[in-house]
């Protein structure tokens, strides 16, 4: 039986999902896209500087993109745990696992605009140095991020796999959430072993296949509900 927590804690899922989506977009295209040049990590660096305060309400929206992680993984820990808790509890923590690192990301940005800036105690670098410095602290969130990729991959291989499993939502959905996220956690293993990889196999190659899986459990979950088990099976014995 599915009780009220586990429909309360659904729809929480389906709302938050799409909302920190929505929040990382738009800061990324809007925001942070605007300041890359292109094969030029210098000019970058120096675009955070002159634009610092766009640069500063980016790292804000992905401080509550990372918050937004949280609640959601509260969510989906609620609404699978039934299914199997020790499957559940280790989907949750390597989630949070590439929260954690999403957070290293945003500490090494912050270290990037701080070195660009030319902190007090940094003053003894020139401004090449300081650039330097700073392009050391941007790759290294680049680093953290494809780290904590592995970990995201590893957790929603398990979700969708517990999606599949309760006949909550389609199966045919579930599945697709299993094999996107296989194919994240294959990238982003590929990247740590070869870095020439990010540059032949677009992010968005293997991110979106999963932001749509997670976007349609949230579509599912908002438009039906939380069904019970032997509702869902019966209707797809039916189809």
């Amino acid at each position: 039986m599915i009780d009220r927590s586990q429909r309360n804690a659904a729809r929480v899922a389906a709302v938050t999902y799409p909302l920190t989506f929505l929040i990382s977009a738009i800061a990324f295209y809007r925001l942070y896209v605007p300041l890359l040049v292109l094969n030029n990590t210098a000019a970058t660096i120096r675009n955070f500087a002159a634009h610092e305060q766009t640069f500063r309400v980016y790292l804000a929206a992905t401080l509550a993109y990372g918050v937004g992680v949280m609640v959601l993984l509260t969510a989906l820990y609620v609404v699978l745990k039934p299914i199997s808790q020790g499957l559940a509890l280790f989907a949750t923590l390597c989630r949070l696992a590439y929260a954690l690192m999403w957070f290293a990301q945003l500490l090494d940005l912050l270290g990037a605009l701080r070195a660009v800036g030319g902190a007090g105690y940094l003053q003894v670098f020139d401004s090449e140095r300081l650039q330097a410095l700073a392009s050391l602290q941007r790759a290294s969130g680049g680093d953290a991020y494809y780290v904590g990729l592995g970990f995201y991959g590893l957790g929603t291989v398990v979700f969708g796999y517990l999606w599949f499993e309760s006949g909550y939502v389609p199966r045919l959905l579930a599945a697709w959430g299993i094999l996107s996220s296989l194919f994240m956690g294959f990238c982003a293993f590929a990247y740590l072993l070869f870095p020439s990889f990010g540059t032949i196999v677009s992010v968005n190659w293997y991110e979106i296949p999963v932001a749509l899986f997670e976007l349609g459990i949230s579509a599912w979950i908002l438009a039906k509900g939380l069904p019970s088990p032997g509702t869902m099976k019966a209707a797809e014995a039916m189809s």
